[in-house]
């Protein structure tokens, strides 16, 4: 690896070559491979060198070794309070970052229960007052003073880098939060993935996480790998032109909790009650009779529900098959008057009763073939009706279950007399109408005489 700040010529992202600073990256096995970054600030160069040199060196050192020289969280912590209760170290569960340090987890249900608030508002969530000794910060690596918080879920990773929240020291934060569930439809409608197994990627922290590119680039910094620094920036830099293909294979996740935080600030402590409430922490903290702490190296944290409504949002698709369905008959009784009565007479039509005429003409075809089969195998030669066919074999007396129609009718043999049968003539006589009363009434007759 070679550490030279050097100043490329004939660059054009600034107008003047001098302008530019950075530092060039060469692989221990072919010192012909190199990766050269530049930048316009010496201070963003400054301080990328000496976070890469940082993190090479803590590389080289034990996971426990490391965490022995971060704070501990007795000593972070000099107030805590949850829900009005009284809490303390035991409720919190370290990690260790590589850049940050010790990182402490409040609630993670780790090692001890679940803690839960039943009333929102900020006397019933997280209070804490933090230690922050700005004299132990490194002046290369950290040019502001404070912490950072992430407000995640028990089964999520905090990635700090990205999503952290910074707070200032010598101020009271206060961090209102409203929690908000979001779901999305997976394929065929979007290209999100439900549980992450569908992702040809290890998970590096066995938890959730949708920010699989610091998983990815983090993995160098924790193996003991001599050439790592060079193989993280050429990875980071393909990864920044998307070479990698990291947007196509890391999906986004389905389901997503989010926080939505609002924040506002205050001094602490005030000037009335600065000097009593430094004393009151430092015998909290076990300093000695005569060291006061410096309100600058405190800072004052309240994280707190607003309320605990829970919103909701989820996709559902425009159309489906019972709205698909739903549309196509609407659409049908808006500009064809027809109903869905309608479609299925008409499916009736063209499928059922043209099938039903099919089978059955060729069901009389095959009565037909049969028919003439054994009459032809039953006959003796020579032999032959005398009249014409009679009887079932009268084609007009078929077998046929249909009812008679007019041809079949027309095909009926004639009576022996050769006579059709006729209708006989009404009986006239049937229409003849006798009178009610045998004789005439007087008062019927004209004049008023009976005849």
């Amino acid at each position: 690896m070679a550490g030279t700040v050097v100043v490329p010529e004939g660059s054009t992202m600034v107008k003047n070559p001098k302008d530019i600073v950075g530092f060039q990256l060469c692989d221990a096995n072919n010192s012909s491979s190199c990766i050269l970054y530049m930048f316009s600030s010496g201070v963003n160069a400054i301080q990328e060198w000496y976070k890469l040199h940082y993190m090479n060196i803590m590389a080289q050192i034990d996971n426990k070794e490391k965490e022995q020289m971060s704070y501990s969280a007795q000593e972070l912590l000099l107030s805590c309070s949850f829900d009005g209760m009284s809490c303390d170290a035991r409720n919190f569960t370290s990690f260790h970052h590589p850049l940050h340090g010790n990182c402490y987890t409040f609630n993670s249900g780790k090692d001890s229960p679940v803690l839960n608030t039943s009333t929102g508002g900020s006397e019933y969530g997280l209070q804490v007052i933090l230690y922050i000794e700005e004299a132990d910060y490194n002046p290369f690596l950290v040019t502001s003073t404070g912490a950072k918080i992430v407000i995640h879920g028990q089964d999520e990773y905090p990635f700090i880098e990205d999503i952290g929240t910074e707070i200032e020291t010598a101020t009271a934060t206060s961090i209102g939060m409203h929690f908000t569930k979001s779901t999305r439809l997976s394929k065929p409608y979007s290209n999100c993935t439900e549980d992450g197994k569908d992702i040809p990627v290890e998970n590096l922290y066995n938890k959730n996480y949708s920010l699989q590119r610091r998983g990815v680039l983090a993995s160098y910094r924790r193996k003991k790998y001599p050439n790592w620094m060079f193989c993280y920036y050429k990875l980071h830099k393909e990864y920044v032109k998307e070479k990698l293909n990291c947007q196509q294979i890391c999906k986004e996740a389905c389901s997503l909790k989010e926080w939505t935080l609002t924040t506002s600030l205050a001094q602490w402590p005030s000037t009335v009650s600065e000097e009593w409430m430094l004393k009151a922490l430092s015998w909290n903290r076990g300093t000695d009779s005569g060291t006061v702490l410096n309100k600058t190296d405190l800072a004052n944290l309240m994280v707190f529900y607003k309320d605990l409504n829970e919103r909701l949002i989820s996709e559902n698709p425009a159309n489906n098959i019972v709205l698909l369905l739903a549309n196509f008959g609407g659409q049908l009784g808006l500009w064809m008057s027809c109903s869905m009565v309608c479609v299925i007479e008409i499916i009736e039509v063209f499928f059922i009763d043209t099938s039903s005429i099919i089978l059955r003409r060729r069901w009389q075809k095959a009565k037909k073939w049969w028919r003439d089969w054994r009459g032809g195998a039953g006959q003796e030669p020579g032999a032959g009706p005398e009249d014409g066919p009679q009887g079932h074999d009268n084609p007009a007396c078929s077998g046929d279950d249909d009812l008679p129609t007019f041809n079949t009718a027309l095909q009926l043999p004639l009576s022996p007399a050769g006579l059709a049968p006729r209708t006989p003539p009404p009986n006239y006589s049937t229409l003849h109408l006798d009178s009610a009363f045998e004789k005439q009434m007087p008062d019927t007759c004209e004049g008023g005489q009976a005849p």
